[in-house]
């Protein structure tokens, strides 16, 4: 879903001091609805942000089975695969936790039949490519290996959204900072930081597989999967006196 424009950047500097002789009403608390009644010589300004980051986490799927006229070969066929496949894994350093099994057993007519399924979760790519090709190869097609699903941990997706609105921050100083220097003034301390709209989209917060479509490369992938956040922040900063051109020289 593309992000709509944002909006201009509002700019209002007060470099007048308010005049002792006039009577001024006390000043509202500030709320939503707007900036706080302005006490002397200010900048109000509003920026933006917009950051995006991938996925740091997959899931791949495994679906095995064997059917045979006695339970225990069924059973045996299955048990020696699925030891090859969590012994790959783990050599490759994935933690025996991320690594799930689920068994059924059944019997089918005449014969027993077992079936077995290897859920893996991964926070390194390569390693995951390396375990994949490894079993195609040595297993070829005894496994069946699902399309990885990537997606974000809450961690990853709490991360972005402090990194957006730190940065629609930082955008909104370096704006004030701009404006003060074009009148020859210094910028001062923040009188007030109010974040007024976050916006996210595209991304997975969960590891359940997704409805895409198989024929994908791993690139578009991970694209599909990447997630996106804005920021747009409010803030309000005391001008101080004229900016010192000797220090602004050093």
């Amino acid at each position: 879903m593309a992000l709509p424009a944002p909006p201009p950047a509002r700019v209002f500097a007060e470099l007048v001091p308010a005049q002792a002789s006039t009577p001024t009403p006390a000043p509202a608390p500030a709320g939503r609805g707007g900036p706080p009644a302005p006490s002397g010589r200010e900048v109000h300004v509003s920026g933006s942000a917009e950051l995006s980051a991938g996925p740091d986490r997959a899931r791949v799927s495994l679906r095995l089975g064997s059917r045979k006229g006695a339970a225990g070969a069924a059973r045996s066929s299955v048990s020696r695969r699925l030891e090859y496949i969590a012994q790959s894994a783990r050599q490759r350093g994935v933690p025996e936790e991320n690594m799930t099994v689920t068994e059924d057993f059944s019997r089918v007519e005449n014969t027993y039949q077992m079936e077995a399924e290897v859920c893996i979760i991964f926070s390194d790519f390569g390693k995951m490519q390396n375990v994949c090709n490894l079993l195609i190869e040595k297993l070829g097609t005894s496994v069946t290996i699902s399309p990885p699903h990537f997606y974000h941990t809450p961690e990853a997706v709490d991360a972005l959204r402090r990194q957006v609105c730190v940065a629609a921050v930082g955008n909104t100083r370096r704006k004030a900072q701009e404006v003060c220097r074009l009148f020859g003034q210094s910028l001062g301390k923040p009188l007030l930081i109010r974040e007024e709209e976050t916006k996210e989209w595209g991304g997975h917060i969960d590891s359940h597989l997704s409805n895409s479509s198989d024929s994908l490369t791993l690139q578009e992938r991970i694209q599909n999967a990447t997630a996106h956040a804005s920021c747009r922040v409010f803030a309000v900063f005391e001008i101080k006196g004229k900016e010192n051109r000797r220090s602004k020289l050093l």
